[in-house]
């Protein structure tokens, strides 16, 4: 799955869901003019006016400073459908420099459509910057294939006004699972249609959350070797057992099941919820579209204390992209997205005039004195109530980030039916649940 919420002030949109363009893709050294052409893809669409106009103005910043590169970018909504990825792939129609999603990188690789950037990646000026666990996403066997562009962690929203209300202290989030048990039935106990926690259950959102809350207990989806399910084990269980208490005993997670992210965010926005698990890019969207207020929203760490789930999204190169297309394209991800404080995510000073969310604690994707720039750009231009993200920023450091499993939406799609059943059937056979779930995942892990 991946986080919602476009960076910037088109909330709308996701910032993993910008744009893939039906055209013919592929480019040659030479476009006519002595300059190496690249098309790349993902350029906001014109419905973002204000991003649009951002991403245009840095590539033409970009061009002027390399007047030997020309930079062709497509749009369409979303940057990758999965409905016409593979055909795109297998059709030689992709882009020179083409965005992905996490969780397709090693897919790329394994179907040979991805260019080896190796030899090329130490002319990155920002490789060695990036977090480790971001760039060994696109590590495959030793070899480099991607580059990422953000990261982003799973964490707990929770509505700092109705913890007071309930007798809470906002500054103390629940730590645990036994915790956030016990503050959601503080919030239910409020009355008048509010809940204390809500989870998806519906549209493999579901399978999503089953996840990242069986990582939080220092569970996995899959083994190490990805051959077998491990979700039939005592933190597998550990998660439904949660759930199922906390909606039939505690009745802290209200009638309405079935849920998905909207419906949860409508929630939140409308200040009838305590808690739920997401993203911080989630944040804007609960203001901006749904009514909420930066200074009731805080952010805390995954429960669990073991681990959190990552997903994020970056850029890979076309098999068929020559020397000079990969120099070329490098040069261009450095300038856009991977200068500390600066590009089209990091000018914090233009996003503020514009009155984006400045002051988020993620995207984080530097380490060290880049990292150390990045974050004091942003902290002088925050214009949202950083100290309520803090405790997300100090209890990360402590978690273990795992990607999603792979096959994740078919994956998914099996844990979707466990935890709708937790949650809509009183008497459910969980242990059941699990065997099932474990039998069905490992069909999907063997068929490849």
């Amino acid at each position: 799955m991946r986080s919602t919420g476009f960076r910037r002030t088109f909330v709308a949109l996701s910032i993993c869901s910008l744009v893939l363009t039906a055209s013919a893709c592929g480019s040659d050294d030479d476009s006519g003019s002595g300059k190496t052409r690249i098309t790349v893809n993902c350029m906001p669409p014109k419905s973002a006016k204000v991003d649009r106009a951002f991403f245009e103005e840095d590539v033409a910043a970009f061009e002027k400073q390399n007047p030997d590169i020309d930079v062709v970018a497509h749009d369409a909504f979303p940057c990758q459908d999965p409905k016409t990825f593979d055909a795109k792939l297998a059709g030689g129609q992709m882009e020179d420099v083409f965005y992905t999603y996490f969780t397709d990188a090693r897919h790329v690789v394994d179907i040979d459509q991805a260019a080896d950037l190796t030899p090329y990646v130490k002319e990155l000026k920002s490789y060695d910057t990036i977090q480790q666990q971001l760039r060994d996403v696109y590590t495959v066997d030793g070899k480099v294939y991607g580059i990422p562009r953000t990261g982003y962690s799973m964490g707990l929203i929770y509505n700092r006004a109705l913890f007071e209300k309930a007798g809470l202290d906002p500054d103390r989030p629940p730590a645990t699972w036994d915790e956030l048990r016990a503050a959601a039935k503080k919030i239910a106990a409020l009355g008048d249609g509010t809940v204390g926690y809500a989870d998806y259950s519906a549209q493999n959102q579901g399978g999503w959350h089953f996840t990242a809350e069986l990582y939080s207990q220092g569970g996995d989806v899959v083994s190490d070797d990805g051959k077998k399910a491990t979700v039939d084990t005592p933190e597998g269980r550990a998660v439904l057992q949660n759930l199922h208490e906390m909606r039939w005993t505690d009745d802290s997670m209200g009638s309405k099941q079935l849920l998905v992210i909207n419906d949860v965010q409508q929630m939140m926005g409308s200040g009838k919820l305590g808690m739920y698990l997401s993203a911080p890019d989630n944040i804007p969207i609960l203001v901006k579209e749904k009514g909420g207020a930066y200074q009731d929203l805080a952010l805390a760490p995954m429960p669990g204390g073991q681990g959190t789930l990552i997903g994020g999204d970056g850029y890979m190169f076309n098999k068929k992209a020559s020397p000079a297309e990969i120099r070329a394209g490098l040069k261009w991800l450095d300038h856009m997205f991977l200068t500390p404080g600066d590009g089209f995510l990091g000018d914090y000073a233009r996003a503020k005039k514009s009155d984006a969310p400045v002051g988020l604690p993620e995207p984080r994707l530097f380490t060290g004195a880049a990292d150390t720039k990045d974050q004091q750009v942003k902290k002088a231009n925050a214009n949202v109530p950083v100290e309520n993200y803090q405790a997300f920023l100090d209890g990360n450091q402590d978690l273990d980030m795992k990607i999603e499993p792979p096959h994740a939406q078919q994956i998914y799609s099996v844990l979707d039916g466990a935890v709708s059943a937790v949650l809509t059937k009183k008497d459910v056979d969980i242990d059941g649940l699990l065997k099932d779930a474990s039998a069905k995942i490992d069909g999907i892990l063997a068929r490849g």
